[in-house]
């Protein structure tokens, strides 16, 4: 019988999102999406969201990417989405093959998930799994 070796299956593991502006990303993820800042460096700033971290790090190239690039499992996505909203949050309307939003959400085998953009343009996801 082979040996299975676990690597990084006990590693925390963190997210790292561009911006193109670090003291703009660092307000508008502290101040509109009530994040926590854990640490700052000289090259990033750390942010703890529900026990679990990750950091931003200035480069020209933030905000490239088309794609998801962190999403928050939350109990109540209509909550949540009133209060962004009522932070200025703008949620993303999809209609793609597979992909259809109605007034932000779009809903499929027992999700519920938004998207939004930061400063940037990085995309963001809220999603909320309801019980089968």
């Amino acid at each position: 019988m082979e040996e299975v070796v676990v690597m990084l299956g006990d590693a925390p593991l963190c997210a790292v999102i561009p911006v193109t502006d670090m003291g703009r990303a660092k307000q508008y993820y502290r101040e509109t999406l009530g994040l926590e800042v854990v640490t700052e460096g000289a090259e990033d700033v750390t942010f703890r969201s529900g026990g679990c971290e990750f950091s931003l790090y200035e480069t020209p190239y933030g905000g490239q990417a088309g794609h998801t690039l962190a999403s928050w499992k939350v109990a109540d996505l209509d909550t949540e989405m009133t209060e962004l909203r009522g932070r200025g949050v703008v949620f993303e309307e999809y209609d793609l093959p597979g992909l259809k939003t109605l007034n932000g959400v779009a809903e499929a085998d027992g999700m519920r998930a938004a998207w939004f953009k930061d400063l940037d343009g990085n995309v963001l996801c809220v999603n909320e799994r309801r019980a089968a």
